[in-house]
């Protein structure tokens, strides 16, 4: 995290604000997702962000890598968005949405993990402590939880917090297989072309589905109103700002907004959902961000002949 600090205000301000953003996708989960039901709220939220993407990709004319990639991106278009967001909607109509927030920056964890299994890339001492650290503040987190969730409006107080918790770690390992398989073989195309076509075939695989989970009642206009939000700002926007950062600080600094989003995901539960935060919840919170930090190689030694060039 000490790189966060050494950037241009400019910068650094860009990285609060896509984290303040991507951590509100969690509140808006929580209000659209009762009323629509998770496969059709995450159907609507990708394809609204489909529309939006596409039309930037219209505009700086770059549909043509849809066509030469379209395998690829159809498979990424399941493990990063379909079937995560699903999950994700599924597991906060039991926890709130900070919780989520947090599980949810267990991603890179799980992408190292992916990475050395898969690409056999490197993970040494400190990252399997790391990952032991990382599970341990999981069960921290949702300890309080397991037997009893009494956050969420409309839902028994003995409902238990356990599959809703495995579900937004499922969700967490997809995308970090989503991200090493779109190293290992999307490295060459535009990323704007990568994440609008996750949409496009995210929505084809899951409207058909959708169809079988359409609401009793029509949703409220608090409920449509998230949908397009996080269709339009915390998917659409939210991928414009990410480029921006990859392009000016490469992507391994920019990851580390996955650090900022759960203490956002927290505030705007805690300001606009009512939802409580107690001690166990920071603590465990800060226990996994101590375990993905570990994991991710942040707080890795610096060489020795690198710290004497500096001095």
């Amino acid at each position: 995290m000490k790189a966060l600090f050494k950037m241009t205000p400019s910068v650094n301000a860009e990285l609060l604000l896509l984290a303040a953003i991507w951590g509100a996708s969690f509140m808006f989960m929580r209000v659209g997702a009762p009323e629509f039901g998770p496969i059709l709220f995450t159907t609507l939220r990708a394809a609204t962000g489909a529309i939006f993407l596409f039309s930037c990709l219209a505009i700086f004319k770059e549909t043509k890598a849809l066509k030469s990639h379209w395998r690829h991106i159809f498979v990424v278009g399941a493990l990063n968005t379909a079937i995560p967001f699903a999950l994700f909607g599924y597991a906060i109509l039991t926890l709130s949405a900070g919780t989520t927030s947090v599980l949810n920056a267990t991603t890179p964890m799980f992408g190292a993990v992916v990475g050395y299994i898969w690409l056999k890339d490197k993970l040494g001492i400190t990252a399997i402590f790391g990952l032991l650290l990382g599970f341990i503040g999981v069960y921290l987190l949702v300890s309080e939880n397991l037997h009893m969730d009494t956050n969420v409006v409309g839902h028994d107080t003995d409902n238990s917090a356990l599959l809703p918790t495995l579900a937004a770690m499922l969700a967490a390992l997809c995308y970090g297989v989503s991200a090493n398989y779109t190293k290992k073989y999307l490295t060459g195309i535009k990323p704007l072309a990568l994440a609008a076509g996750s949409q496009i075939t995210a929505t084809a695989m899951l409207l058909p589905l959708s169809l079988f989970f359409l609401p009793d009642a029509m949703p409220s206009v608090n409920a449509i109103w998230s949908v397009l939000l996080i269709g339009i700002i915390c998917t659409g926007v939210a991928y414009i700002i990410f480029f921006r950062l990859i392009a000016q600080l490469g992507p391994a600094k920019a990851i580390s907004v996955t650090y900022l989003i759960p203490a956002f995901g927290m505030l705007w539960g805690g300001l606009f959902l009512d939802e409580s935060i107690s001690v166990m919840m920071i603590i465990g919170s800060c226990v996994i961000l101590l375990g993905v930090a570990l994991t991710t190689g942040v707080f890795k030694a610096k060489p020795k002949k690198a710290i004497e060039a500096k001095v």
